[in-house]
């Protein structure tokens, strides 16, 4: 699998969520996963101490044991969680909840802790001044953020060089070929600023399985199917027209490389201005060995044109004034470069 820089850590290209393990892929399942993953040269786990509260970061624990030297662990702190109670982003709760992650873990030292989301509650500050104290401690080696807007990011960055407090390396936002807001603000930052991009929900929820067709009602049992109105995968937000012109254009690109509609939109995500590895999350063994090949999938320029052409983010101002009247993209020529 191809490696990239993360401030100071090397990673793989594909990294692999753990969301699911300790619920719904059950610890001998998430293991084969994990085994699977490090055989094909995947070498960074993302999880958070929210996901089935804790017991995603506890599933992880026994084979982390095996294979500490080998893996880069990347957790996250803001959500409810009953070890250390509580939510938030207070200095005290983060340096106890950062403890929690490693005792539930079993291992010494995060590689990439990441605020799982602000906190309007708590001063910026306090929050990345605590977070610094981490990495000065040696419990932490680098930070990053995840679903922040841009105008937040770019504020919390600019503190922390200014203080001197250990910078962000990374961003985590929803990103795929069905979301693209990430293109307006965030990915032009992240460019500038020298964040790399980790993406979650790079197949859209499952929407770019495939799956889906118009006219139908999503499958019982699907993220899809089964999302609230309010949730970003909700049906109404993801199974629209333009999203299933997306979908017809990967169709289309994969059965001309032998390859599937996950494979082609990884692909795609891949080639993205400040992308370093999309968050794949399968449930199976079987959905891991399916996404695997991304990696080693090559588009050209037309074929990445075509997948894109439906799916652009509404244009907004400046940036269409950018464009249409000073001739500067601003996605692809970032500004403050």
């Amino acid at each position: 699998m191809q490696t990239a820089e993360l401030g100071p850590l090397r990673i793989s290209r594909l990294a692999l969520g753990t969301m699911l393990m300790g619920e719904r892929t059950p610890a001998g399942e998430a293991h084969r996963i994990l085994d699977a993953f490090r055989g094909a040269g995947g070498t960074l786990i993302d999880t958070a101490d929210t996901y089935t509260d804790g017991e995603s970061e506890r599933t992880l624990a026994p084979w982390l044991a095996r294979h500490r030297d080998e893996v880069l662990v990347a957790t996250k702190v803001r959500f409810d969680v009953s070890d250390p109670g509580g939510e938030g982003l207070e200095p005290e709760r983060i340096r106890a909840a950062c403890d929690a992650s490693l005792l539930r873990l079993g291992i010494e030292r995060i590689d990439l802790y990441q605020v799982h989301a602000p906190d309007p509650g708590v001063a910026l500050a306090d929050t990345l001044e605590a977070l610094d104290g981490l990495v000065r401690a040696g419990k932490v080696r680098a930070l990053g953020a995840s679903n922040f807007p841009g105008w937040l990011l770019a504020w919390a960055v600019a503190m922390q060089d200014r203080e001197g407090w250990s910078p962000f390396v990374s961003l985590q936002p929803q990103y795929s070929l069905v979301e693209r807001s990430a293109e307006l603000e965030l990915l032009p930052f992240c460019r500038a600023a020298g964040l790399g991009v980790l993406p979650w929900g790079p197949l859209g929820a499952g929407f770019l399985s495939g799956r889906y067709r118009r006219g139908e009602e999503p499958p019982p049992g699907t993220r899809i199917g089964d999302a609230d109105e309010d949730l970003e995968e909700a049906a109404a937000r993801r199974a629209v027209e333009r999203n299933f012109r997306a979908v017809d254009e990967a169709r289309a690109i994969a059965e001309a490389h032998g390859a599937t509609v996950p494979q082609v939109a990884l692909a795609w995500l891949l080639t993205q201005p400040a992308v370093v590895a999309p968050i794949i999350g399968p449930r199976t063994l079987d959905q891991l060995e399916g996404l695997l090949p991304a990696d080693g999938l090559r588009l050209d320029d037309d074929e990445l044109e075509r997948l894109g052409r439906h799916t652009h983010p509404p244009e907004i101002s400046p940036q269409r004034m950018l464009s249409g009247q000073v001739g500067i993209d601003v996605a692809l020529q970032p500004l403050g470069r």
